[in-house]
């Protein structure tokens, strides 16, 4: 996908000298056999829980972890179901709640259509529900899990910008590239790669920012600091990014995006606030911490 990138990048496929997203070869589906075809979507969801999972591994095995390895193929099941069924709520009831009148079209996941506000609730829930059943300590679960979610962002992100959705407004920078199908008539403009720049932000950025507060600072001891910086983290980088990215199609979201701010920045607001919240209250929470791995406490 790079490669075609850059190929194209160094060619004019516009008459205005912009990229055109139709020729940079790239393709919803991976490969189909049948009637079974495995999208780039679904491959970017499969990767996140999978590379999240390992990773989590590597977080646990420091001292101070919340839980042990035994509870993380556990907390791998409640996340993912909290992800799927909070995400495609979430999507139906902050951006297409036309879709309660046509159940069948609820069930159709693989024509894509999740909302990560959803999702964090979804996945929020989940955790609880597995912090009670172990009697693990649900806010510290949160912090871990937090330093983890980059990774799904990050490959989603990639799949929205190969699936040639979720664009965004016309631009002249250099970089913008004419993607297919965004105007009913006349011709295609060019537009803001938006689904990169939040790649970069929420994938890339975030990772960093929660790699150097829980590799370099005493963050994973103070529940509450990790997911705070998450959630404020992306609150931000979302925000941000929704002044580049066009609003979305439906109706609701339209009438939404004339009070000057998208459903995505107002759904933002919540997380920033309760991010800052989460982190400024985190001191005030930190105990000495008894591993659940280990026989050593950490101060």
């Amino acid at each position: 996908m790079l490669f075609s990138l850059a190929q194209a990048v160094t060619a004019v496929g516009d008459p205005t000298g912009h990229v055109r997203f139709s020729e940079l070869g790239l393709d919803p589906n991976v490969f189909s056999i049948g009637w079974f075809t495995l999208r780039w979507y679904s491959l970017a969801y499969i990767a996140g829980i999978v590379i999240g999972w390992w990773y989590l591994l590597k977080l646990i095995a420091q001292p101070g972890a919340p839980m042990a390895r035994r509870h993380a193929d556990d907390l791998v099941f409640y996340a993912t179901l909290g992800i799927i069924l909070g995400g495609r709520l979430g999507y139906i009831l902050f951006y297409a709640p036309e879709m309660i009148a046509s159940p069948l079209r609820i069930l159709r996941l693989w024509d894509g259509g999740m909302s990560f506000h959803g999702g964090v609730i979804g996945t929020s829930l989940g955790l609880i529900l597995f912090a009670r059943k172990h009697g693990l300590n649900w806010l510290r679960i949160h912090d871990y899990v937090a330093c983890v979610v980059p990774f799904g962002l990050f490959f989603g992100r990639l799949a929205n910008f190969v699936n040639g959705e979720l664009w965004g407004k016309p631009t002249d920078v250099a970089w913008g590239i004419v993607f297919d199908r965004t105007v009913s008539s006349g011709l295609e403009p060019s537009r803001h790669p938006s689904q990169l720049y939040e790649a970069g932000l929420e994938g890339v950025a975030l990772f960093a920012l929660l790699w150097w507060a829980f590799r370099r600072t005493q963050a994973r001891y103070e529940p509450g600091k990790l997911v705070g910086l998450f959630i404020l983290g992306y609150g931000l980088a979302r925000f941000l990014v929704e002044f580049f990215r066009e609003p979305d199609g439906q109706e609701w979201t339209q009438r939404v995006a004339a009070t000057g701010l998208h459903m995505g920045q107002w759904l933002c607001v919540p997380m920033i606030v309760g991010g800052v919240y989460l982190i400024v209250t985190a001191p005030r929470r930190r105990t000495r911490v008894e591993p659940i791995a280990g026989s050593a406490s950490v101060a």
